[in-house]
Formats: C-alpha cells, sequence, structure tokens
C-alpha cells in the first residue's frame, strides 16, 4: 500500500504547530507497520537544510496551468529522519515560497493551491497515484475536490482521499477566485453543499469543501470528534460534519517517544525515567538555578504553550497570581503573535521580575522547553479548546503531573486524581470543566495541596503518567485500519 501524505508542515524541517509532529510522527510508525510511505512539502526557502539528506533533484520540467498561465516546478526528493519526502518549488512569479516563513501571507490560500495543484500534477504526469491521498487541515483540502473535479475526469479513478482535520479554527476562508486560478468551475462549486460558506456566501470554505469531497474525515481525538458534531467548536461546520458522520472519526495522536525520552534526552542535564527519579530533581535544582528561582520546598507549576485566546491566556495569568499566593513556583515559556497579549505578558514579565518564586520567558527555546518539562512538578493546560494537545502527553512522560480543562484530546489523555471512575493507578493529573477562575483556582488548589501536603500520593500520580503508553504506533494502526477500508472500495468498484 502506498500513502502519500500532504501537508503544510513536516518536523523537524517545517513546524509551525502540531501539524508537522503530526506528519512526522505517523509517517515514520507507518513505515514501522511496512507501508510505503512518501511526504509531500512545499519546497520553503526556510526549511531546515541542516537536517535534510541525500537532497536530489529529479525534476525540473514539471509543467502545469494555474492563474490562467504555464508554471513550472521543480520537484526534489530527499530525506528527513528516515522519511522519504518530495519537495515542490513551483516557479511563480510571486515567489510562493521565498516568503522566509510557512503561514501569515496574505496570499496563503493561492500559495497552498498552487503547491495542490503541483502535487497532483507530480503523480499525474509520472502516472505514478499513491492508494491513498492523506490530507491535512485547511491548506491541502482542495486535493479531494481537485481529484473528484478534475482528475476523476481524466481517467484517475483508483486513489481515494483520507483528509485530517488538526484545529476547526482556521478553516481557509478565500476569496472563490482561488478555484478559478486551479480551473474549477466556481458556479459549480459555490453552493452550501459544497464549498460556498454558510456564515458568508460571497466566500469560499476551503476546510468544508475538503471535507465534503473526501472519502473519510478524520480529527485528532474522539473527545474533539464529538464536540465538533455536537457543540459550538464545530464552529459553523456541524451539519457538514453530521453529514459525514459515518465517514468521520476522531483518532487520538501520540508522541515521538524518541524526542521525548527523559531517559536519553540530549537537553536535559540529567536522565531519569520512572525507575530512578534522582535526576527530575537534578533537572529541577538546574531549572531553578538558570531562571533565577529560589531553591526551597515549593511546587513548581510551569506552561509551555502559544499565548493565544485559544490557549486560554486569562486563565494562564490567573494560575500564575494564584499559584505565588499559595506558597508555589511559576514559571512560564511562550510567546504571542497578537500583540495586545505580548504585551499583557510583558507587562505580567515587569511585574514579578524580582520574584525569586516566578519567572517568564517569552519566546521559544527548545532546549528550555525540554528543561521545564524535566524539572517542574504541574504543567497547566488551561485551552478554551484542545483538538489533541501534545504539551500534557510530554509533561506526563517526563514526570510533570497535568492540570489541564477537559476538553477535546486533554479529555481523552488525563484522568483526575479525585474525581474519576477509573481505579487509582490510572489517574494521572487534575481536570476541571469550566473556563472561569473559580474552577481553575479548585484543580489549582488540589493539585498544589497533594504535592505539599501528601507526597506519598503525588509521587504515585507522577508515576501512574509516566508509565502511560503514547506512542504514535497505535495511531498509525488504526489509520491502517481506515486506508484499507478505502482500498477495499476501491478493489470493490
Amino acid at each position: 500500500m502506498r500513502i502519500a501524505l500532504l501537508a503544510a508542515e513536516c518536523a523537524p524541517v517545517a513546524k509551525v504547530g502540531g501539524l508537522g509532529d503530526f506528519i512526522h510522527g505517523l509517517g515514520r510508525a507507518l513505515i514501522a507497520e511496512g507501508v510505503d510511505v512518501e511526504v509531500l512539502l512545499p519546497d520553503y526557502d526556510c526549511l531546515r537544510a541542516d537536517l535534510i539528506t541525500g537532497r536530489q533533484l529529479v525534476r525540473d520540467d514539471l509543467w502545469f496551468d494555474f492563474a490562467g498561465a504555464p508554471l513550472r516546478c521543480r520537484v526534489s526528493h530527499a530525506w528527513v529522519d528516515g522519511l522519504r519526502c518530495c519537495l515542490l518549488a513551483p516557479d511563480s512569479p510571486a515567489g510562493f515560497f521565498q516568503r522566509g516563513r510557512i503561514y501569515g501571507e496574505p496570499d496563503d490560500a493561492l500559495r497552498f493551491a498552487c503547491y495542490v495543484r503541483a502535487a497532483l500534477e507530480y503523480f499525474h504526469q509520472a502516472e505514478a497515484w499513491p492508494d491513498i491521498l492523506h490530507c491535512n487541515d485547511w491548506q491541502t483540502a482542495l486535493v479531494p475536490v481537485l481529484l473528484y473535479e478534475d482528475y476523476e475526469r481524466r481517467s484517475v479513478t483508483r486513489t481515494r482521499v483520507c483528509y485530517s482535520l488538526h484545529n476547526l479554527g482556521y478553516q481557509g476562508w478565500t476569496d472563490p477566485a482561488v478555484l478559478s486560478a486551479l480551473g474549477l468551475d466556481i458556479a459549480r462549486l459555490m453552493t452550501p453543499d459544497r464549498l460556498q460558506d454558510g456564515a458568508a456566501p460571497d466566500r469560499a470554505n476551503l476546510m468544508q469543501g475538503g471535507i465534503v469531497f473526501a472519502n473519510f474525515v478524520t480529527t485528532v481525538s474522539p473527545r474533539y470528534a464529538w464536540e465538533v458534531l455536537r457543540t459550538e467548536q464545530g464552529m459553523g461546520l456541524q451539519t457538514v460534519l453530521t453529514n459525514k458522520a459515518q465517514r468521520f472519526a476522531g483518532v487520538l495522536n501520540g508522541i515521538d517517544p524518541v524526542s521525548w525520552n527523559p531517559r536519553k534526552d540530549p537537553l536535559i542535564p540529567h536522565p531519569f525515567d520512572a525507575t530512578q527519579l534522582a535526576g527530575k530533581t537534578a533537572n529541577t535544582q538546574v531549572l531553578r538555578a538558570r531562571l533565577g528561582l529560589r531553591e526551597a520546598n515549593k511546587p513548581l507549576l510551569a506552561i509551555v504553550s502559544r499565548l493565544d485566546q485559544q490557549k486560554g491566556v486569562a486563565l494562564m495569568a490567573q494560575a500564575m497570581v494564584y499559584t505565588l499566593a499559595q506558597g508555589g513556583q511559576f514559571v512560564l515559556l511562550g510567546s504571542a503573535l497578537d500583540p495586545q497579549i505580548q504585551a499583557r505578558f510583558e507587562r505580567l514579565r515587569h511585574d514579578y521580575q524580582g520574584s525569586p518564586d516566578c519567572h517568564l520567558e517569552l519566546g521559544y527555546d527548545e532546549a528550555l522547553a525540554h528543561l521545564i518539562y524535566a524539572g517542574a512538578d504541574l504543567m497547566l493546560v488551561p485551552s478554551l479548546y484542545e483538538p489533541c494537545g501534545l504539551t500534557q502527553m510530554i509533561a506526563m512522560r517526563y514526570g510533570c503531573v497535568p492540570i489541564v480543562r477537559r476538553v477535546g484530546g486533554l479529555a481523552d489523555t488525563v484522568f483526575d486524581a479525585n474525581f474519576c471512575v477509573l481505579p487509582p493507578e490510572q489517574r494521572n493529573g487534575f481536570v476541571f470543566d469550566t473556563a472561569e477562575p473559580a474552577a481553575l483556582e479548585f484543580a489549582l488548589d488540589r493539585a498544589l495541596g497533594l504535592w505539599l501536603h501528601y507526597p506519598e500520593h503525588f509521587a504515585a500520580l507522577r508515576l501512574n503518567g509516566m508509565r502511560i503508553e503514547r506512542s504514535w504506533q497505535q495511531a498509525a494502526r488504526q489509520y491502517l485500519t481506515i486506508y484499507r477500508g478505502l482500498s477495499a472500495e476501491i478493489a470493490n468498484d
């Protein structure tokens, strides 16, 4: 079985968020299951070239029509951490992938539409279509639309599409002219049951089109799948998803057990695991020294996160004040694209600059993130919504007990120490329901109190989390079941 993974990101060479980890982790796990996998990426000028090996130009004459003109594309093959990658470089006059960054351009919809066309032409001109095209988020939502509105008419009938939704907060709303750039019929596609956005009929919704045209749709946790069908988390796509309900599933993401392994992590000074926790204590001392915190018998609460509304920034600020008032220590690593949010946390950093129990690092530092996971006692993830979340899974692997809001993948992976039907040995953190200060403070009280007054129970909770297996293999096997079901449909056609 041949699988092509199409996405705007692939860690570690093109990573903005969890999507990059998904492609890297799932791709490697599928290969371990014996699957033939290829990742297709735009050939960004900001790719981490130092992490790419065996790069070779294989075509410089992949021509296709785009926006009413012929466009030439260069195709390179390369390897990224064991993944076979195809890098596509359309020679567009606008320099679509020569912008120094992956996202955030006003013509993003046109840029990724060009990438999608290049990817499908790569397969078509080589007469080597994979069995499954697995596309991801709005940037590749036009894959199934093009496949069935264009390539099926060119006798491409043996390929199926699995489409994964990573965050419905970003749906690819755009001018319908993007469809014309691909030679698609706007009048045919701009209807409520295809790509016409329900909230704004004059714009196209690319994610909606991907859902409608895909053969199977997934999202990144069972709880998030339930939420987007039945609550406001569907963000306007509830009806479209309900119509697809028989071909829609939530598959919980994993984490890379090699990159996130406290026993072998080169970015932390003292290795440790569930059988030997002395290194955890030593890492806490290193973390405090690095960030200027005093050495004290206090619980250390951390946040490692993007600072935006989705992640619950108001609750983060509340947690900092409350933790310090309760005699704990607080560390935050993160930054915001929104200048108002960034300014708010810069003010907090200034106000608490002299505190021996508080440190805010407003940026991103990969090594520091690893050290925080390794040294902190508690990790707060107060998201307003969270499709899956990797932070809580990484935290548990590093013996850092999570405190989370009961949404999305957080609800699928964290089970409350006090209020849970599971047996004690399966409980691994603290959970609160509403995005209100009182709910957050109740969870913080229980977490800080357990650390301070019942250390043996806190230690047991820490070990419960460390022993949980969260690798990508289980997810890969679930995706294989989906792929095989789609392949069986092809055989029966």
